[in-house]
């Protein structure tokens, strides 16, 4: 059942979904090549539990990390580690903040050092992509026209691979709400777009095959062909005008820039 938010209510979750950018700030501050992503997910677990917040993910269904850490070829789902982080690696970080009732819930993917071409038009066309879904989350609108818009974008248009078996979701009181949200589909199909609804919209797309594996620890999802992923994720409340983007990119891309162990210019 969808749970349709007060504009109290929303107002109160928007602060969930801005402290989750400002957790990336902070975590873009020491990305560089030399670190782990354990050290990542340790400087994101206190900067939460330091601004009042409880970390989303940790224990949710058992996952045993404050962070999703996914590196390269996994999509979704990583596990921090103390693998040392390497020039042309790309890290995607998803966090999860709760306080006050309500999650925020955001993603986003970094190029440590220089990466190729390649990998930066992947970036830049998947974060591309949320937008353009984000552009059919109006009122009126249903599931199918931002799943459709998100993939005619990346695949039709770009020749990249749409993850199926992971979308989007509901966000509020719980992190997993109704509706689904997939990142491919027909225009005009799925629930229809009302006032109060806010969506987890978070384009996951592989720069090959569309084909996912999934690892023996139960959580991480790997591209099948070995081939590069990448994750961006933004919270939406639907209104009677324009979407309403709950969460927000704008410190994170001016931390990413003035971090010059980072490749930022792909955006």
């Amino acid at each position: 059942m969808i749970q349709y938010k007060t504009k109290e209510e929303i107002e109160i979750m928007r602060q969930s979904c801005l402290m989750v950018g400002k957790a990336h700030k902070e975590a873009v501050k020491i990305m560089r090549p030399g670190i782990t992503s354990m050290q990542i997910n340790n400087l994101v677990e206190e900067f939460i539990l330091d601004n009042g917040g409880v970390p989303s993910f940790k224990n949710y269904h058992g996952y045993p990390y404050a962070t999703c850490i996914s590196m390269n070829s996994a999509v979704v789902h990583g596990f921090p580690t103390n693998e040392i982080i390497k020039e042309g690696d790309i890290v995607s970080l998803d966090i999860g903040f709760y306080k006050n009732g309500f999650h925020g819930d955001s993603a986003y993917t970094y190029a440590i050092g220089e990466v190729g071409e390649e990998v930066k038009r992947l970036l830049r066309v998947t974060k591309e992509s949320l937008y353009i879904g984000i552009e059919k989350a109006r009122q009126g609108n249903r599931i199918g026209d931002i799943a459709n818009a998100i993939q005619e974008y990346t695949e039709k248009q770009h020749g990249y691979g749409v993850v199926r078996e992971l979308v989007g979701h509901g966000l509020g009181r719980k992190m997993h709400e109704d509706p689904q949200v997939p990142n491919y589909g027909k225009r005009g199909t799925g629930a229809k777009l009302k006032e109060g609804m806010v969506l987890a919209i978070e384009p996951m797309i592989n720069m090959g095959v569309k084909d996912v594996v999934h690892l023996d620890d139960g959580w991480t999802i790997l591209t099948r062909d070995g081939k590069y992923s990448a994750h961006f994720e933004h919270d939406v409340c639907i209104t009677k005008g324009d979407p309403d983007i709950l969460s927000s990119f704008v410190e994170i891309e001016a931390a990413e820039k003035a971090n010059t162990n980072l490749t930022w210019s792909y955006s």
